[in-house]
């Protein structure tokens, strides 16, 4: 189970480094682009992870994930008017996550907790949320890159280099190793 909760906060961090590798690629302005009205600005998108993130790792093993003073409508309304607001409410529920898994130890996997009243054992609502919030950083990163257009540098292995990457991998000899070391290596607090 020590396994289970490294590698979730391995996969947390390597998820947040995409969404900061995609901010440092961007203006205010793109920040702050809508395709439309009906559409969600990456600081739309950030103002509804920072705000679950809050809501569902505060008092993480006490209180109901969905605290009663979330206002979830309102994280779709855009409120924020510089990009300093949208980094600091991404730092802020990243750290409100990191500070509650990184508490955690292997007896609180089968605790149960509830959001909206509904019960998950802890690592369902580990799970829940390892689910939820790379769908989120998956639209934050495909806007940053019609954003960036040709400027955009790839966050993965770039168009035309799998061949070349695959190479460098099996010169390797065998070997294990979470996924997202080396993407992730020196950005974590805790990795068990």
């Amino acid at each position: 189970m020590d396994n289970f909760l490294s590698s979730c906060i391995k996969q947390f961090h390597y998820y947040k480094s995409l969404g900061d590798k995609t901010f440092a690629q961007l203006s205010e302005a793109q920040l702050f682009w809508q395709l439309n009205d009906s559409s969600n600005s990456i600081a739309l998108i950030v103002k509804h992870l920072s705000g679950n993130m809050l809501s569902r790792w505060t008092d993480f093993l006490t209180t109901d994930g969905e605290k009663e003073n979330r206002n979830r409508d309102a994280e779709f309304e855009n409120s924020w008017t510089n990009s300093q607001e949208v980094i600091e409410n991404w730092n802020l529920g990243w750290a409100c996550l990191f500070q509650a898994i990184e508490a955690l130890e292997d007896k609180d996997l089968q605790q149960l907790i509830y959001i909206r009243n509904q019960g998950h054992t802890v690592m369902e609502a580990i799970l829940r949320q390892l689910a939820h919030y790379p769908y989120h950083i998956g639209q934050i990163v495909y806007i940053g890159k019609m954003c960036a257009d040709e400027n955009w540098t790839s966050l993965s292995i770039p168009k035309g280099h799998s061949a070349t990457y695959n190479q460098e991998k099996f010169k390797q000899e065998k070997h294990t190793q979470h996924y997202t070391e080396e993407f992730i290596k020196g950005n974590t607090s805790n990795t068990r």
